[in-house]
């Protein structure tokens, strides 16, 4: 379609939208393609700012119309980019980003361009949370329709196991809800299954009483300790109740933070850090063994739940790669693997981040959600961030070496939200058995293969006049 007739349609668009359309150049479509990670470079033709329902079923029927991709901006944490397209619109959706709580149903509904920090403070306000990204500027709905790994899942399941009821706008404009009463074949396949039904606008989320103070915090050792605190990690967590979330991390210790000894600052250290979801008293009895091992700064102990929850953020402005392997468990050998391939860790912000499973995860089965892989001990998680370009293959290499040497003790399956793009054959292995079932869903809602995600599933496209991208 020549370009003028574009331009007159979107003159349309933009009156149509109570949000707005933006082109290259202005302030909200440069901050609309600016992503958490600065390694994505991509240039969409439009950016259309959705703040209403009728905005994103306005956005669709143009894309739709001028053949144009189509990608889902929300929290921008997807690290494979697929928060933008080339060339298409992008539908921006943080203006969507109401959130109500329903204390006597214990139900939260979120809009679909909320962040996690917003979703804990409002229900702390009742001393209730579900479990969220443990990076509060992360968006709820890419987080939960991707799994949704968070401090509360041993107790309540991931996010996406809380996720009780969705609003959504498919490929041909139709507004959907999908709950166990509609629509609920759908549902369970938005529950880990992705984004690729349609666009989330809402979600509504079980809550459960937490807080609002926990007990939680951080453990911080040199790096030489790191086989003795991962071994004792490994051990209290194997044998740990539901209510204890703990992480263990080989890092950088913070340079520029006063409560960090000297002697630990911008040199490698190894973390425990993570958060007891029942009392207090009962908290401090949980955590007296790593707090044994006389760490060289403890910041265990009391704590509001929704700083908490934001005391880990990732950093923005850097340059991402992310990759992970669900394992068995962490044998002796594989600490010392594990440790040895730490040392490769370029200083700053990058780590290896090893998330412990079991109880609430594993009580959800393939009928509540298609996330397989959920009988993994642990997950270990290499997140390589950076600044130079000169450093793409040292980094990336270094992310990938983790997975190979965990390849001894891989389950096999793998979690979606700690993954970039690493082709179909990784990503079918999050849905194990679930992957047909969920292409029948696809293949219901979105006949035409439109929305792309990175999600193993495929439908191939019959007469689709576009592709989109969510995430």
């Amino acid at each position: 379609m020549p370009n003028n007739t574009i331009t007159s349609k979107v003159d349309e668009l933009r009156f149509r939208l109570q949000g707005g359309v933006h082109e290259p150049g202005d302030a909200f479509y440069e901050d609309s393609c600016t992503l958490f990670n600065t390694m994505i470079d991509t240039r969409p033709r439009f950016v259309a700012e959705c703040v209403v329902i009728d905005d994103v079923v306005a956005a669709l029927a143009f894309a739709r119309d001028h053949a144009l991709p189509i990608a889902v901006r929300a929290g921008g944490h997807s690290v494979a980019g697929l928060s933008l397209c080339d060339d298409g619109v992008v539908l921006d959706v943080r203006g969507m980003a109401d959130i109500s709580v329903d204390v006597d149903r214990r139900i939260a509904r979120i809009g679909g361009g909320a962040i996690w920090a917003d979703v804990d403070h409002a229900t702390q306000a009742h001393g209730l949370a579900t479990t969220g990204g443990r990076v509060s500027t992360t968006g709820v709905a890419g987080l939960t329709l991707g799994g949704g790994s968070g401090w509360l899942e041993r107790k309540h399941g991931l996010a996406c196991d809380n996720l009780v009821a969705a609003e959504l706008v498919t490929w041909d404009g139709r507004i959907v809800r999908a709950s166990d009463d509609d629509n609920a074949e759908l549902l369970w396949a938005l529950r880990g299954g992705g984004g690729s039904f349609g666009v989330v606008t809402a979600l509504e989320l079980e809550l459960h009483p937490v807080g609002p103070e926990v007990w939680g915090g951080l453990a911080l050792f040199g790096a030489e300790r790191t086989r003795e605190v991962m071994r004792t990690f490994r051990d209290v967590m194997n044998d740990a109740p539901d209510e204890l979330a703990l992480i263990v991390a080989c890092i950088t210790a913070p340079d520029d933070d006063d409560d960090v000894p000297t002697h630990l600052r911008g040199r490698p250290a190894v973390a425990v850090a993570g958060m007891w979801a029942g009392t207090l008293a009962d908290g401090e009895s949980a955590l007296a063994p790593i707090r044994a091992l006389d760490p060289d700064a403890d910041f265990f102990g009391p704590t509001s739940y929704a700083d908490f929850q934001c005391s880990l953020d990732d950093p923005p402005g850097y340059r991402n790669y992310w990759t992970a392997e669900n394992v068995v468990d962490l044998p002796d050998e594989a600490i010392d693997v594990l440790a040895e391939r730490a040392i490769e860790l370029p200083a700053g912000p990058s780590q290896l981040f090893i998330v412990p499973w079991g109880g609430a995860v594993t009580r959800f089965g393939a009928d509540h959600s298609p996330l397989a892989g959920r009988q993994a001990r642990f997950i270990v998680h290499p997140l390589l961030l950076w600044q130079d370009a000169a450093d793409d293959a040292r980094c990336r290499n270094v992310a990938r070496a983790f997975r190979t040497d965990m390849a001894p003790w891989s389950t096999g399956a793998t979690y979606p939200n700690f993954l970039g793009d690493e082709g179909s054959a990784r990503m079918a292995a999050a849905f194990g058995t679930s992957a047909q079932r969920l292409s029948a869903v696809r293949a219901e809602w979105d006949p035409h293969g439109a929305f792309r995600t990175h999600q193993a599933f495929r439908v191939q496209p019959t007469a689709s006049r576009f592709t989109a991208a969510g995430g």
